[in-house]
């Protein structure tokens, strides 16, 4: 299956074509060096998953550029008796940096208010959040009704997966009210477009971090993998849209003839763990699948991507991945559902293999062609190429030469009342 045709994005007056990275190439964009003052506010250490992750990591790049004016993180983000996983803490996940302040709680309003004053006197040019869930709306919402800063939302999800109308009306809400998107797919563009005519976006692909560096043969003995053992590797949350059923059921008709395992690496949510573990104990998987059903700790990642020849993503839905980055950057090729994001970032045939959503047959005939070591190989290169070309430097530039168009679109009088 080949990539679908690429978009053509010019509207709003940001030029696609400057801020989509060439694959395995340097960003054909030209981003002004100039100094701009951008405050973050978002998850990071010692929150867990990939929002935390990549915000983390942009702050990074900001502050390397000389253009973090801050870094605002939440003392606290969910409460136990909401939170569908175990815990959201994992202080291995990402780095705890010096930048960043934890003065507001994501679910505390009393302490919002702490967070617009201290804000306000960093004197940020534009205000950057995350958008990927209903659940931080209200903080958005007040923070945006404070005129502090244009805000640019990097646009995750432009809903919750699987959304009701509550969660679509709050995402509207905020998203509606923000000066500019950064996102990470066409389809999410395209989307955010239509719904919000005028609003400038750009779109620009996650980088990824590789893994932690493990010992591949210890991996591998570790997870009982025998030397001539294909193993493809289906890592991080597991949810519905995920497709991981439809994962299993490719794997039960592929032959055994084919020496392919899956190893799979993630928390259930929403219900989904014990359906999970009946299935895994059907006859047509014995043998087939290494499973932990749970969260992974940073420490232990790793391992399981260093055990791996290939990664699988089999979304019925998606509009970005993380895991996704972090496969191409362990230079690890990717047999994904064409949707979204993954479609964006996967050149089929070049640095993995695309399938429809859904369809375990094509995704088994795509896993039996990754079992074959000449397949696998070229599609190794080609991983590896495409991550070289996706840096957080370039992600962080992109980001600084739309909050310019955004800070440029505030009205004179507006921009000045906020010193």
């Amino acid at each position: 299956m080949r990539n679908p045709p690429r978009l053509d994005w010019g509207h709003h007056g940001v030029n696609p074509r400057a801020e989509w990275p060439a694959r395995g190439g340097r960003p054909r964009g030209c981003y002004s060096r100039a100094v701009i003052r951008l405050a973050l506010v978002g998850p990071s250490w010692p929150l867990r998953g990939g929002i935390a992750r990549t915000t983390t990591a942009l702050a990074a790049a900001l502050e390397a550029r000389g253009n973090l004016a801050g870094f605002c993180v939440p003392a606290r983000q969910y409460p136990a008796f909401i939170y569908p996983g175990a815990h959201d803490a994992d202080p291995g996940a990402c780095p705890r940096l010096a930048a960043a302040e934890a003065v507001f709680g994501a679910l505390e309003p009393w302490s919002w208010p702490r967070l617009a004053r201290r804000l306000r006197a960093l004197k940020a040019d534009a205000l950057v959040v995350p958008y990927w869930t209903a659940a931080w709306a209200p903080l958005e919402l007040f923070l945006l009704s404070r005129g502090i800063a244009p805000v640019v939302a990097i646009v995750h999800n432009p809903a919750d997966h699987g959304a009701g109308a509550p969660s679509r009306a709050a995402a509207h809400a905020v998203l509606g009210r923000c000066a500019a998107f950064m996102c990470h797919a066409h389809s999410v563009a395209q989307a955010l477009g239509e719904r919000f005519a005028g609003t400038p976006l750009s779109v620009h692909p996650l980088p990824g971090d590789a893994p932690p560096a493990a010992d591949r043969a210890a991996a591998r003995a570790r997870f009982g993998l025998a030397p001539a053992t294909v193993a493809v590797l289906s890592f991080g949350l597991i949810r519905s849209y995920k497709g991981v059923e439809v994962l299993l059921d490719a794997v039960a008709h592929i032959p055994r003839s084919v020496p392919l395992t899956v190893l799979l690496a993630g928390e259930p949510w929403g219900g989904l763990g014990a359906a999970l573990e009946r299935r895994l104990r059907a006859a047509d998987l014995a043998g087939r699948v290494v499973a932990s059903l749970g969260w992974v700790p940073e420490a232990e990642t790793g391992a399981w991507f260093a055990a791996a020849d290939a990664v699988v993503l089999p979304y019925r839905s998606a509009t970005g991945s993380a895991v996704a980055a972090q496969a191409l950057a362990a230079g690890l090729p990717l047999v994904a559902s064409a949707v979204g994001g993954l479609a964006d970032v996967v050149e089929d045939g070049v640095s993995g293999l695309l399938v429809p959503p859904g369809d375990a047959g094509a995704l088994a005939a795509a896993l039996v062609r990754i079992a074959d070591g000449a397949v696998r190989a070229r599609l190794r290169t080609g991983a590896a190429a495409a991550a070289g070309g996706w840096s957080w430097d370039g992600y962080a530039a992109a980001l600084e030469a739309l909050a310019r168009q955004a800070a440029g679109a505030a009205p004179r009088g507006e921009r000045a009342s906020r010193g």
